[in-house]
């Protein structure tokens, strides 16, 4: 008889991790990734440097913005990919969120990891953990409250969820300013959720205090040399055509000629072609051209004598956006002037922020449309502060759209698992056990917050259990003076949409890591090297 494991199935240098050790690597991986950014949670957490490697060598970024952590790590183990694909999906579906939904996965792990050392099958705690998950989501909606049917007071609840998503970032100093910038920003919306008529501009130089909200659409560009600085009633047309062909391209190309007169003849035929490219672009009867691409010289030149302001380079991102906020189209021939959608706006100028000068387009046709300008001492301080305002930005637009409200500050965590820990009780049979440990790794995410600030987070989580036990559901941690606190009276509120996904993303990737217990590596490609013949 041969014995299965003399049995080789894989090919040569595959590699498999089975059962107990299969589910160990996965284990430890998905711990350590939490490890990784829990110490960022909350509004006392602290930052990351990253300082990458390669291409752009040295360049370093500070953040504690956990989808930006984990996408800079480069990681190897499958179960730590794993948590970090549901990171960026809490990233592009709600904005915030990302570290708690990381640290609730790992923390389910890490109970989980016990209850198999109490030889638990995985079956049984998904099973518990699945009920858990239903009766965790339904305290939460029952403990939601919606004013979206009264303007101020949704107002009010989305400047509380603007500071409180800003109160664990870098912009925590001044999160009065930059909530009412962002909550200004958002509500110009009205109710579209469409960020990309939101733009963000960078500039280094001044304090954060002066960033600033600007009314309709900023490029950063200047028009042409004796072009108009200001139109008003502007007609824009916008293009992606190149504009520099009128001088010959030496490099690349081969031209034989007899004698100089002849290149001179081939020089005023590109300029000839670039002439009627200027009077088609002129027969569209707009007052501002904007090109994606380069314009040299001379069809510059031809702009001015027209008295149209004409505008180079115009990154892709900017025109875009520009097309999007004006009403215009983006076009590159210009042999149909009647069937090209121009785009207008009130008022074009030149504005001076710091030492720069950028174009402003004032009563753009999408009325919405704005500009914060950052501005900030260094480019890490800006870049950071971009990122803050974005999950700002991305949890306000998911509020308008799902309005209901919840409070922070570790309150909605402990109300959902005082309610699994109360279900677990009347629960026959093994999935209570893995009920009451689900409800151990929600109560894990105040325990993070209070011990990042530096306090007593055996006490402070003990009070809070009891409080939300004796139906005082509004209680969470006052972390200003280290106690627990009424989240009603002080304003610490969140977005439903954003604790509901971290919910469910958390125990869904928790389960799918829980499921595994075979690791098989492939083999690598052999390279296969051309030998001739002998």
């Amino acid at each position: 008889m041969v014995s299965l494991n003399a049995v080789r199935i894989l090919r040569e240098n595959a590699e498999e991790e089975k059962a107990e050790i299969a589910r160990l690597s996965s284990f430890v991986g998905a711990i350590a990734i939490g490890d990784l950014v829990k110490s960022t949670l909350g509004p006392k957490g602290m930052d990351k440097i990253l300082v990458s490697s390669g291409r752009n060598a040295g360049s370093v970024e500070v953040t504690n913005d956990g989808a930006t952590i984990l996408k800079s790590v480069g990681i190897d183990n499958p179960a730590a990919k794993v948590l970090v694909d549901m990171s960026k999906v809490q990233d592009d579906e709600v904005g915030d969120g990302t570290t708690s939904v990381t640290v609730l996965a790992s923390e389910l792990l890490r109970e989980a990891e016990k209850l198999i050392d109490q030889k638990l099958h995985p079956q049984i705690i998904i099973a518990g953990w699945r009920k858990a998950v239903d009766i965790a989501r339904k305290a939460l909606t029952d403990a939601s409250q919606d004013n979206s049917a009264n303007s101020d007071t949704f107002r009010e609840d989305l400047l509380n969820i603007a500071r409180t998503t800003l109160s664990s970032k870098i912009l925590s100093q001044h999160k009065e300013h930059f909530a009412k910038l962002a909550v200004d920003a958002v509500l110009r919306l009205k109710g579209s959720g469409n960020l990309q008529a939101i733009q963000i501009i960078k500039k280094s130089g001044g304090t954060l205090e002066e960033s600033f909200l600007e009314e309709g659409f900023l490029l950063d560009k200047k028009p042409g040399v004796h072009q108009p600085g200001r139109v008003e009633n502007a007609k824009i047309l916008i293009a992606n055509t190149p504009m520099d062909t009128d001088k010959i391209k030496v490099f690349g190309s081969t031209i034989k000629v007899d004698s100089m007169a002849k290149i001179a003849e081939l020089e005023s035929a590109e300029k000839e072609k670039m002439k009627d490219k200027v009077a088609k672009i002129l027969k569209h009867n707009c007052t501002v051209f904007i090109n994606r691409q380069l314009i040299y010289n001379y069809p510059e030149q031809l702009f001015a004598d027209a008295g149209v302001m004409a505008i180079e380079h115009a990154d892709f991102d900017g025109i875009e956006r520009l097309a999007l906020v004006t009403g215009g189209e983006i076009v590159s021939t210009f042999d149909q002037p009647e069937s090209v959608k121009l785009g207008t706006c009130d008022l074009i100028e030149q504005i001076m922020i710091g030492e720069d000068t950028l174009l402003r387009f004032s009563g753009v046709a999408l009325g919405e449309a704005c500009s914060i300008v950052i501005r900030g001492a260094t480019q890490q301080i800006i870049e950071e502060a971009d990122r803050s305002l974005h999950d700002a930005l991305c949890v306000l637009a998911a509020t308008v759209k799902e309005s209901r409200i919840v409070y922070g500050g570790g309150c909605s965590e402990t109300l959902m698992a005082v309610a699994v820990s109360k279900a677990a009780l009347s629960t026959a049979g093994k999935e209570a056990v893995a009920m009451e440990a689900f409800a151990r790794a929600l109560l894990q995410l105040p325990t993070i917050i209070a011990d990042n600030a530096g306090y007593d987070s055996a006490q402070l989580v003990t009070e809070l259990r009891a409080a939300h036990t004796s139906g005082q559901f509004t209680m969470g941690l006052n972390m200003d003076k280290g106690e627990i606190g009424d989240m009603r009276t002080l304003g610490i509120t969140e977005s439903f949409a954003v604790k509901r996904q971290v919910l469910v993303s958390a125990s869904e990737a928790a389960e799918m890591i829980l499921r595994v217990d075979n690791i098989i590596r492939a083999a690598p490609r052999k390279r296969v090297e051309d030998r001739g013949h002998c």
